[in-house]
């Protein structure tokens, strides 16, 4: 997601643009993500509108729910809330329709995606890639959007790249018909508005919202897990699901119930990087900054990397200038990145208080949005007015922007 992102960001300015990637044909592993506000504007400006409006699910709301009856806590408004004060509507989509959607938008725009590619080593003074058939390409800038388990870090960051950090959870993921949800009058309530909701507990949550045009209700269940994911067995993996939440909400259980398959995924936050530019080779997405799925915006992250990026290449006019724009695009997206990384991390501790006096606190703190009286602050981040503002209202460009601006003015005070 985040190579074609930053594809479709660069040939947006004009860049000629190749994308190597290793597989042979494209498919996303997983069902549901979100494209909150800060990357669907940017999605918007890139062209993406027309490729994704038949696939996107815009919710209406997000509701946490207490575990074990599923009463209603907490309560952010999306709409119209989100698409008045930040510009770009909250969506939610299926992983293959966001990635079709990318991957298309690219070759539309005369970017050359060359499948089967494996991408095994970097050079990054020449700057070049080569491939598994030892075939090399070269470049201007390699920009190595290449995943969590990034070559490119392994390769030129070695020195600072440092073990991910293991929180101590793993996730189920998993989709149910939306027809077997429907005949179910006990849950059917859950698809007459198009809402996200989230049962939190002690260790453990349940996210869920609809996806893939209505068809698909999608589920992601976290849990703790020390284990390594080496020895899991996902032929159990439905099985030891239902145990997991056995005792919560009735309701959500049932529809746990009606799961037929779910995969087991360990859930992993990078830990943050000094740097992540190597000469003329830049890691992005994943590769620079796992985290954990708590803000949802892992994806919203890459789409930023790109366009800022693009943006900062924007300022110059000569191949000459590319490190000076790497460094800025270095500098604004590390703490951007860092400062969503503690975000998520915060929400695993939020969310799964044990009952009890923190868990008292945090509900007795939700209470005046889920009554719709004016608040100052909240424990969900989600509607936390000042965490809305950094977290949604953010502009990726611009935010390249100023810094060149500043830079520019420091040049021109110092030939005075």
């Amino acid at each position: 997601l985040g190579g074609l992102a930053t594809a479709i960001a660069l040939a947006s300015h004009g860049h000629k643009v190749t994308v190597f990637e290793q597989t042979a044909t494209l498919g996303e592993v997983g069902a549901g993500i979100q494209i909150p506000s800060n990357s669907s504007r940017l999605l918007h400006k890139l062209g993406l509108t027309p490729y994704l409006e038949k696939h996107v699910t815009e919710p209406e709301s997000i509701k946490f729910r207490r575990w074990k009856n599923g009463k209603v806590i907490g309560l952010t408004q999306l709409i119209p809330s989100f698409r008045e004060i930040f510009n770009g509507p909250y969506y939610v989509v299926h992983r293959a329709d966001f990635l079709a959607a990318l991957y298309q938008r690219a070759l539309d725009l005369g970017v050359t995606v060359k499948l089967a590619s494996n991408v095994v080593d970097y050079d990054s003074e020449r700057p070049s890639v080569r491939l598994e058939d030892a075939s090399v390409f070269t470049a201007d800038l390699v920009v190595a959007a290449d995943g969590i388990k990034s070559p490119a870090r392994r390769i030129l960051l070695r020195d600072i790249e440092k073990p991910f950090e293991k929180p101590g959870f793993a996730a189920y993921r998993a989709t149910v018909d939306v027809n077997r949800i429907r005949n179910d009058p006990k849950i059917s309530w859950l698809l007459e508005k198009p809402n996200l909701n989230i049962w939190i507990g002690d260790g453990r949550h349940v996210m869920t919202y609809i996806i893939g045009g209505g068809k698909s209700f999608n589920m992601v269940l976290s849990h703790p897990d020390t284990t390594d994911p080496s020895t899991w067995d996902q032929t159990s993996a439905l099985r030891d699901m239902v145990k997991e939440f056995q005792g919560w909400d009735p309701r959500l259980t049932k529809i746990i119930s009606l799961v037929e398959k779910t995969l087991k995924w360990p859930l992993l936050s990078g830990s943050p990087l000094s740097r992540w530019v190597s000469g003329r080779v830049v890691v992005l997405g994943d590769a620079a900054h796992a985290m954990l799925p708590y803000m949802s915006q892992g994806a919203a992250m890459a789409v930023e990397d790109g366009v800022a990026l693009a943006q900062s290449l924007s300022h110059i006019t000569s191949s000459a200038e590319i490190s000076k724009a790497l460094s800025i695009f270095e500098k604004v997206r590390i703490a951007r990145a860092n400062k969503m990384q503690e975000a998520s991390l915060l929400n695993g501790t939020l969310w799964h208080f044990p009952d009890g006096p923190l868990q008292q606190a945090r509900d007795a703190a939700l209470v005046p949005e889920t009554k719709g009286v004016p608040f100052s602050h909240s424990p969900n981040q989600w509607s936390d007015p000042a965490t809305q503002m950094w977290c949604y209202g953010y502009d990726a460009e611009k935010e390249i922007d100023e810094v060149w601006r500043e830079e520019k003015s420091v040049r021109l005070r110092g030939s005075l």
